[in-house]
């Protein structure tokens, strides 16, 4: 049985289909690549409250409409799009989503069927199993738009491709395709993009035969030992993620990128960064 949500108006930037017992989350903004706003943030966080609350669902997939999964931030605000003293309602509505993948107790696979940038790929790093185009192009860009990543990839993404890797791709903020992404450990399974759904399905059917109070212990279990305070970590980054928002070198990041030409730094690295909780 398949079941959809959303098209009447229910949902403005995403859908919610149930094929059976696994509940689709689809990031529905195709228009501008998903690109992330703080409708779409309210929105998936509530939809995937209700998913885990429905003893129903076995297994939730999020994926994106279109081409991409999604581009990242909406940039639609121009240089004030991070800057939380000059937009009070930001790119992931009042913080941090409400509801995060890594804390239900069901199994959330990312299908990351093209461009995954920014928000766009640090999301999926809190789901526990990623499905990618082979040939999608993924990308941390924060430190090219003069910010810093988010959503406690520092703590997550170097337990998933080791110290080193994560260094490079976070501080480099370099391109990379959903093949090197396998060959990584990013991602579990590289596909032809037509075909990532389909992939991610696949698996999440795989939980219908394991008992879902086991399958939310061991979930739970792995998060909680995965080396780092999840929730430690967002309560570090957030505030220094809302100072990035309002220096000079966050709006040039995001003009210089909407201009087309390369970005002229102002900052130094030696610029005393706002006191880190303990």
């Amino acid at each position: 049985m398949s079941k959809s949500y959303g098209a009447g108006g229910t949902y403005q930037a995403i859908l919610v289909e149930h094929r059976d017992d696994i509940a689709v989350v689809t990031l529905n903004r195709p228009e501008r690549l998903n690109a992330w706003n703080p409708t779409m943030s309210r929105e998936l966080s509530a939809a995937l409250l209700d998913a885990d609350r429905d003893d129903a669902v076995r297994a939730i997939v999020i994926t994106g409409a279109g081409r991409a999964f999604c581009a990242g931030a909406d940039l639609t605000g121009g240089a004030d799009t991070f800057d939380d003293s000059a937009n009070a309602d930001r790119m992931t509505g009042d913080s941090n989503p409400q509801v995060l993948p890594y804390q239900l107790h069901k199994p959330v696979i990312a299908a990351i069927n093209g461009a995954a940038v920014g928000v766009g790929i640090t999301y999926p790093l809190l789901a526990d199993v990623r499905v990618v185009a082979t040939d999608a192009k993924l990308q941390f860009a924060f430190v090219r738009r003069g910010m810093l990543p988010e959503l406690a990839s520092h703590a997550i993404l170097p337990r998933v491709v080791g110290f080193s890797n994560a260094a490079e791709l976070l501080m480099s903020g370099r391109m990379f395709t959903g093949a090197e992404a396998v060959a990584l450990g990013l991602a579990s399974e590289a596909v032809p993009a037509d075909q990532v759904l389909d992939a991610a399905l696949r698996r999440a059917a795989e939980y219908r035969l394991a008992a879902p109070v086991s399958v939310a212990a061991a979930k739970r279990l792995l998060w909680q030992n995965l080396g780092a305070d999840i929730a430690a970590t967002l309560a570090v980054e957030e505030p220094v993620f809302a100072w990035f928002g309002r220096q000079p070198d966050a709006h040039e990041g995001i003009v210089s990128f909407l201009e087309k030409r390369p970005p002229r730094w102002t900052m130094s690295a030696t610029t005393d960064f706002p006191t880190w909780p303990a």
